[in-house]
């Protein structure tokens, strides 16, 4: 079944905060809106994030990192951000960042092909800038409409004239963006974080799946068969590690809750991450940041917020 528009305006909301600036959001659904009626099924994954947030993932990996008095270190999570609290756009409400889904809405796709590109012209035709487009980094999720404001305007209190282009005309794709866009993309364009994800599945698990950096149905398999070996080794649950997802696996799923530690926390904070919620770290130790992404995918898939990865939740993930 095909996933309903109302769906990704849902998910694609509630991703975005709070504090996010209207017009910002209102573009971002616009955006979702328009890519659907051309077949492209896409959703919001971040919008707004709160200087304390944004400590939060800055002091991931840093020893005695302050910020307004309270201490953010955290050693035990690899560095994911070179932005301290003030210096990304999403801590304005003026950035998002986005990823198309399979048509049954259930699986994150992170293949920059067509489609991603296409999502980027809509977003740009209606006043984003696209992080695929910077010289340097490339980051191929991010758009932000910052009204030609810099962090330390932003910082000063200086607020963004954004004017909304909601009412124009989408242009269509032009000839020359599909000539190169239809290519194959280079491997090494593959996500890095899935990459990772990959390569642990294959060294743990013997998974022997591609380590191209995109995810499709062999690395959900793989995934699935890492979670049913752990199901055998650490519970004696005795099931068939095929990779499918069923009744018995999903009767042998246990609770996991913020202070687990292991491998069956990996997989839950690499399904997460697959399913276009970052975890903030793939250490598995499941944290508050593991925490924040496990609640806002059971609200986006119609579950109890409650922070606890059961077997429906479980379901959702591999079903």
């Amino acid at each position: 079944m095909t996933v309903k528009l109302e769906t990704l305006l849902d998910r694609s909301e509630k991703n975005m905060g709070s504090g996010i600036h209207p017009i910002v959001k209102e573009s971002a659904l616009e955006m979702v809106k328009r890519a659907y009626q051309e077949g492209i099924f896409v959703q919001i994954s971040a919008g707004y994030r709160s200087m304390e947030e944004q400590a939060k993932l800055y002091g991931q990996g840093r020893l005695g990192y302050i910020y307004d008095g309270k201490n953010y270190s955290d050693l035990s999570k690899p560095r994911v951000t070179n932005a301290m609290p003030g210096q990304s756009y999403h801590n304005y409400g003026l950035a998002i960042d986005y990823f198309i889904v399979s048509d049954d809405g259930k699986n994150a796709i992170w293949t920059v092909d067509a489609k991603w590109r296409r999502v980027a012209a809509i977003g740009k035709s209606l006043g984003f800038a696209w992080g695929g487009d910077w010289s340097s980094f490339k980051d191929y999720p991010h758009l932000d409409m910052t009204g030609g404001l810099t962090y330390s305007q932003l910082k000063a209190g200086t607020k963004p004239r954004l004017i909304s282009k909601v009412n124009g005309t989408t242009p269509p794709a032009t000839q020359v963006e599909s000539e190169v866009i239809v290519k194959a993309p280079a491997k090494d364009n593959g996500n890095q974080t899935i990459k990772s994800i990959q390569r642990t599945l294959n060294s743990r698990y013997h998974a022997k799946i591609d380590v191209d950096g995109y995810y499709g149905p062999h690395t959900k398999k793989a995934l699935i068969k890492g979670f049913q070996t752990e199901l055998n080794k650490q519970y004696g649950a005795r099931i068939n590690i095929d990779g499918i997802w069923g009744p018995q696996t999903k009767a042998a799923s246990p609770n996991v809750r913020e202070g687990a530690e292991g491998n069956i926390t990996y997989i839950l904070q690499a399904a997460l991450y697959l399913e276009g919620h970052n975890p903030h770290g793939m250490d598995g130790i499941f944290g508050s940041g593991t925490e924040i992404a496990l609640k806002a995918f059971q609200r986006a898939n119609g579950l109890s917020a409650d922070g606890i990865a059961g077997e429906n939740t479980f379901a959702k993930l591999f079903g």
